[in-house]
């Protein structure tokens, strides 16, 4: 007896399913060791950043205490996407016997596509760190050195753009500790992890993991290392499209977000008016930032 479409369907989607989930766990999930993962219940979410107080007033005696508004400074606005892709197996593949052959091979291929694309849209907030174009609720890129605040302005990267070396790490760390809230208080900010291009692993190692000083002949320690300056130590994007940027990731709550609306998930159906066999796969997220403090630019290397 002749297997039907839907009974096809039935057999090949619990196998395929199985496959799909493999594939697409073979992909590291890169983005997790930058942004913090959360979970959305809309069409998008908005994240309105306050302002804190000012430094604490001196309260004479037998008079009231001063008062202080927490007033809003921006608001931060995460549009979901839905992501999606599908393939087809024909009536005549499936006539044939070819539909395990191709199933297997096609699932393979778009749970690569799916995860790929994740990975690729997580590191466009990266990469798209310094264009004027991408910015966030505050008006400036992601890494700019005049973001506004109540009282003033403040950077998160680096004034004079450099590569990956002593120098520019212990720069970075050292305005990173200076980073200061909306009032202009100090908020005693720490660098947690370095990101880096793969090109820059090697350089990265070598600063991170060395007892002391690279290059240099000096009995001097690796003070970066010596002191836990980055606890978290370093992590390679491959996704990241300058060979040079780098980054930090900082302690600052509400920085680099990744939301989530719906999992992945796959379904499996038979069309009647061309016989074919559809497989699709589907979910919905963004990703983006909140409070540009959550990460340190090398500068537009």
């Amino acid at each position: 007896m002749a297997i039907s479409r839907a009974q096809l369907v039935k057999e090949l989607e619990p196998g395929l399913n199985a496959l799909f989930g493999l594939e697409y766990k073979n992909y590291a999930n890169e983005h997790a060791e930058i942004f913090d993962t959360e979970t959305s219940d809309r069409a998008f979410e908005e994240e309105v950043m306050l302002s804190g107080f000012a430094n604490a007033a001196v309260k004479p005696e037998g008079q009231g205490v001063t008062f202080d508004d927490a007033q809003e400074t921006f608001t931060a606005r995460y549009t979901n996407e839905t992501i999606a892709l599908a393939f087809a197996i024909t009536e005549e593949a499936i006539e044939d016997n070819l539909y395990d052959r191709l199933a297997s091979r096609y699932t393979k291929a778009l749970a690569r596509s799916m995860a790929n694309t994740k990975q690729v849209k997580a590191a466009a907030v990266i990469n798209n760190g310094y264009a004027a174009g991408f910015a966030g609720g505050d008006g400036q890129p992601l890494f700019s050195t005049a973001h506004p605040t109540m009282a003033g302005t403040f950077s998160n990267r680096l004034t004079t753009a450099s590569q990956l070396n002593e120098t520019s790490l212990e720069a970075a760390l050292i305005q990173i500790a200076a980073m200061t809230d909306e009032r202009g208080l100090l908020i005693a900010a720490q660098g947690m992890k370095l990101v880096i291009p793969p090109a820059l692993q090697f350089v990265a190692d070598r600063l991170m993991s060395s007892q002391g000083r690279t290059g240099t002949a000096d009995n001097d320690i690796n003070a970066v290392r010596n002191m836990g300056m980055v606890p978290q130590g370093y992590a390679i994007n491959h996704y990241f499209t300058n060979a040079n940027r780098w980054m930090i990731k900082t302690d600052v709550p509400n920085g680099l977000k990744h939301f989530v609306r719906s999992p992945i998930k796959t379904s499996m159906e038979g069309d009647f008016d061309t016989g074919n066999v559809r497989y699709k796969a589907r979910e919905r997220y963004v990703f983006g930032f909140s409070d540009p403090r959550g990460a340190f630019g090398s500068g537009n290397v």
